[in-house]
């Protein structure tokens, strides 16, 4: 005679390990694109100084006019989804197939992992095109210089000690946490190690994120926030309930975004890591 075994599934999902956004920290909320696709900045050059002459009629120098130059931020990602839960299905799962549930889930491990990736693309791009990069391997016996190297580099570009942010990615932060000059003048506390801040130095945070969410092979990106901007125009997200032709429930979200440096602020960001295609 036979034996019939039970089965049983259950009604707990196993969830994936997800994680919050990063990289608002690296990004100012200055400018304000409510009601509008594009937002003109205006940034005013400064003129040269010169000797002074003591005789006839231009003594302080020729004068010119002040120009000024504009910069257009038009936000273009424009990146939505859709799906639907049968109302079968969830019955027929335990009710594990939530739609709440499921949309929170799309948020936190789809819409989120996206934004930060593109925002920390578009940091290096600028970098790079500022010639703010370098692809020095690291290792740790020069982790921590190329750290300094990178500080350095933006404090003799004017922009604040303090505030800066560098988000490195787990590799980089293993070769820091070797380096014993950075074990030695690096400052943290609990508290910055549950945020993921592996420690302080002069005013900067070092934040550890996950390589996929950076370009290929980058080991750190130096920001100060005041040099970038990336609004979420838009986020709309919807359950609808039994919607005509769907016995169940239809899923959707749109998300406007996008990620700008700011010209005269763009030596603000330092890129570590090969080029980006």
């Amino acid at each position: 005679m036979p034996v019939n075994l039970a089965n049983r599934f259950s009604g707990k999902v196993d969830e994936r390990f997800f994680r919050e956004s990063q990289a608002m920290m690296a990004l100012n909320n200055d400018y304000k694109f409510s009601g509008v696709s594009t937002v003109y900045v205006y940034s005013v050059p400064t003129v040269a100084l010169n000797n002074y002459t003591r005789s006839g009629s231009q003594r302080y120098g020729s004068p010119t006019d002040l120009q000024n130059n504009i910069q257009q931020l038009t936000v273009s990602r424009d990146r939505a989804f859709s799906f639907v839960i049968d109302r079968g299905d969830k019955t027929q799962s335990q009710m594990t197939m939530d739609a709440g549930k499921a949309l929170s889930r799309e948020i936190r491990e789809v819409v989120i992992p996206e934004y930060d990736s593109y925002v920390f693309e578009t940091l290096a791009k600028a970098a790079i095109a500022k010639s703010n990069t370098a692809a020095t391997a690291a290792t740790k016996s020069n982790a921590y210089e190329l750290f300094l190297n990178a500080q350095e580099t933006l404090g003799n570009a004017n922009v604040p000690d303090s505030g800066r942010v560098c988000f490195c990615s787990y590799k980089f932060a293993n070769l820091l946490k070797q380096d014993p000059a950075f074990m030695r003048y690096g400052d943290t506390s609990q508290k910055m190690l549950q945020r993921g801040v592996i420690g302080e130095v002069d005013g900067c945070s070092i934040i550890k994120v996950p390589a996929t969410r950076l370009p290929s092979g980058c080991s750190f990106i130096l920001a100060h926030p005041s040099a970038a901007t990336a609004p979420k125009q838009l986020e709309d997200y919807k359950i609808h309930d039994n919607p005509p032709g769907i016995s169940g429930w239809l899923v959707e979200g749109r998300i406007l975004y996008d990620c700008f440096v700011l010209n005269s602020k763009s030596d603000g960001v330092w890129y570590h890591g090969p080029a980006i295609p």
